[in-house]
């Protein structure tokens, strides 16, 4: 009977998904090109203001369809606003609130999740409840209560992503803990007369942050899409600041006559999105030692 050589009979987008992974370049190009970028340079590449409207202009599509112009390679929305400007400096938002509110949420989450993972007993049940309350609770429900208490903008945004994602440290880091604090080398730093404090900061929360710089790294993606989601829903960054999910809520009832309004920003997602998962989970197998060679 014949050997089938199953490495030349394998699915093309299980190649091609292979491929990326070894090689991240490709969605860490994507990603500088579609964030970081446009993000920190908008004043200076955006070939136009993102708010100011021009509405003898408006609905223009396209560079390459009939009736196009150069001035707007991407076309302009239902009041004459380039759409190439606004996404650029779409992604200065996307990438402001990421980085504020994975901190804050980080910061939050890997303190508890140390102090509940060393010390034990009723402090790590009353800091679990406390989890387990907040990740039952619906993200955007959340998110449309402050947003009532709160009028909706920047701050509010990045509190609601904070406080949606320091539970995720929290649980995540105990777990660590719990493991790294039964290690030889805590015992001996114990018996040598090093205190709490300084096991946690200088022996366990160093040993975590492989994990968490996995973690940061993959959340990205979801944050972008939350903010994207929150905007989209009248409860993220108010008009006219240019926002992807409040581009892509303008031109939803447009998909017929003027596609480019809410594809072009939902395309600007999609790729962020793609690009930073498959570099998270690159990143993820380079730094565990476990998957390293698999």
């Amino acid at each position: 009977m014949p050997i089938i050589d199953t490495s030349t009979t394998r699915n093309p987008l299980s190649n091609v998904m292979s491929s990326v992974r070894q090689y991240p370049l490709v969605p860490i190009t994507i990603m500088l090109i579609m964030l970081v970028i446009p993000g920190i340079f908008a004043n200076l590449i955006a070939p136009h203001d993102p708010t100011a409207g021009n509405v003898p202009n408006r609905l223009t599509p396209p560079v390459w369809l009939e009736g196009g112009s150069s001035e707007h390679i991407l076309g302009t929305d239902k009041i004459g606003r380039d759409i190439l400007s606004r996404i650029m400096h779409g992604a200065r938002v996307s990438l402001a609130v990421s980085l504020i509110s994975i901190i804050l949420g980080a910061a939050v989450g890997v303190s508890l999740g140390l102090i509940a993972g060393y010390f034990g007993g009723n402090i790590d049940h009353l800091i679990m409840r406390v989890v387990d309350i907040k990740l039952a609770l619906p993200s955007i429900l959340l998110a449309l209560v402050l947003a009532t208490v709160m009028r909706p903008g920047f701050t509010t945004v990045v509190i609601v992503i904070a406080l949606v994602l320091w539970s995720r440290y929290a649980r995540m880091v105990r777990g660590e803990t719990l493991k790294i604090k039964e290690q030889d080398f805590i015992a001996r730093a114990k018996v040598s007369g090093a205190s709490d404090l300084r096991i946690i900061s200088r022996h366990i929360f160093p040993n975590t942050i492989n994990s968490l710089i996995v973690l940061a790294t993959l959340e990205i993606g979801q944050v972008i899409l939350f903010e994207a989601s929150l905007s989209f829903l009248g409860i993220g960054i108010p008009p006219p600041h240019p926002a992807w999910g409040l581009m892509v809520a303008d031109g939803r009832v447009l998909v017929v006559t003027a596609w480019w309004v809410a594809f072009f920003p939902g395309l600007a997602i999609l790729l962020t999105v793609l690009s930073m998962n498959l570099f998270g989970d690159w990143l993820r197998d380079k730094l565990d030692p476990k998957l390293r060679n698999v």
